[in-house]
């Protein structure tokens, strides 16, 4: 086989203009790495395999900055203790290839129960024994005993394998102590749970879980080791609390108000709202007979945090596509696309917050996130013009990965 192969396409979005380039080529390399941009003219090695996309809308691969691979779905009842690690890694087999068949080419895994179950996936789609997107991997969740990424619900007297409460703090020192286990076990990034959550039983939204103290040695820690903290924070203090601690990310930010808006622009801070999951909660939840509790957390943060969203497209707010897939079907991930133009992103916007915007908030921007030399050849083939109908991006026709065609 040819090391390199030609990709054509009759048109690519420069998603840096919003320009669509007719007639452009990548040249890739063997690594899966665009070699070079040509134009209609530039001659190209005559032994390049050749790739053609046909008449498709070619834009780079998508970027979701919040997913849960492992696992079944979340639900509000308690995670992850009727499946042993085995099948949380095989259900994750399976939810991999339904994102990346989706065009989602890359994500960052803000968290499993079972301890380095999305690294073992992680490794496994690297050395290509299964498909799926590159992934960034948190590891576990970082959380305070009975906190937001514990496991709750259960009797007193049932003990879980350490495996399920690895995460699991009570001190600044302990969470130093965990970031370097960590990542001395291959975390990309670290996920502290700073405020209660929708899903965790006996927890709210919007109290504080962890102060202050713990936000910046985590972040402290995380720096020195060379990764990034994602803050999961609902409440309208915590999202402060995570801002002025140093997290990369502050992630839902369901309860945000103006202050909390304006210091994500001062600090440069990245946003990640799930603006769909809360109609996925309200319709499942009802169907299923969820308890009132969960039902009421999310009545609570749905409509405020689409308000907050509104405000932060506004103020500038650097904002990242994240989905929370894990909580709704994986492969439905670009749903969220049409919330966030009708929340006041143009159609542009959106896709720049799952391209450029997203590889800058994982710190990947000179690996994904456009199609320019020095990245991934991954992109997707959508059936009509996102610009002029976000929807489409719900319908690719075709997602190339590494500069091979996703079968």
């Amino acid at each position: 086989m040819p090391d390199r192969t030609l990709i054509s396409a009759t048109r690519t979005l420069d998603v840096e203009t919003g320009a669509w380039l007719t007639g452009r080529r990548l040249l890739v390399d063997a690594d899966g790495v665009i070699e070079a941009v040509l134009g209609p003219d530039a001659t190209a090695p005559a032994d390049a395999r050749p790739l053609d996309l046909g008449d498709g809308w070619v834009i780079p691969g998508l970027i979701d900055c919040h997913s849960h691979l492992v696992g079944d779905l979340e639900f509000a009842g308690v995670p992850a203790v009727t499946t042993s690690a085995a099948q949380e890694a095989m259900i994750g087999v399976r939810n991999a290839g339904l994102t990346l068949r989706a065009g989602f080419t890359s994500v960052r895994d803000v968290g499993t129960y079972r301890a380095f179950v999305d690294c073992a996936l992680r490794d496994a789609i690297d050395a290509g024994w299964t498909p799926g997107p590159r992934m960034l991997c948190a590891g576990a969740y970082v959380t305070i005993p009975g906190g937001a990424g514990d496991v709750t619900g259960l009797a007193h007297d049932v003990v879980l394998p350490d495996d399920l409460r690895f995460g699991v703090v009570r001190s600044p020192a302990e969470v130093r102590e965990r970031v370097r286990q960590l990542v001395g076990g291959g975390a990309d990034l670290i996920k502290i749970l700073v405020t209660g959550a929708v899903l965790t039983r006996g927890t709210r939204p919007g109290v504080v879980e962890f102060e202050l103290p713990m936000i910046e040695a985590a972040v402290d820690q995380a720096t020195k080791l060379g990764v990034f903290v994602a803050a999961h924070a609902h409440g309208t203090e915590g999202i402060k609390l995570a801002i002025r601690g140093g997290v990369r990310s502050v992630e839902h930010g369901s309860l945000i108000d103006d202050e909390g808006i304006a210091l994500l622009v001062e600090r440069g801070t990245y946003l990640v709202a799930d603006v769909y999951d809360g109609d996925w909660i309200q319709a499942e939840g009802t169907r299923a007979g969820w308890p009132a509790e969960t039902m009421a957390k999310n009545d609570e943060t749905t409509q405020a945090q689409r308000d907050g969203f509104r405000k932060a497209v506004v103020a500038g707010v650097r904002l990242a596509f994240g989905t929370d897939s894990g909580v709704y079907p994986h492969g439905m991930n670009a749903i969220q696309f049409g919330y966030q133009v009708r929340l006041g992103q143009t159609p542009l916007e959106a896709i720049r917050s799952a391209t450029t915007t997203a590889a800058a908030c994982i710190g990947r921007e000179e690996r994904v996130g456009s199609l320019a030399g020095g990245r991934f050849a991954d992109l997707v083939v959508l059936p009509g013009d996102p610009l002029d109908d976000i929807e489409v991006l719900r319908r690719p026709t075709a997602v190339v990965k590494g500069g091979a065609l996703v079968d």
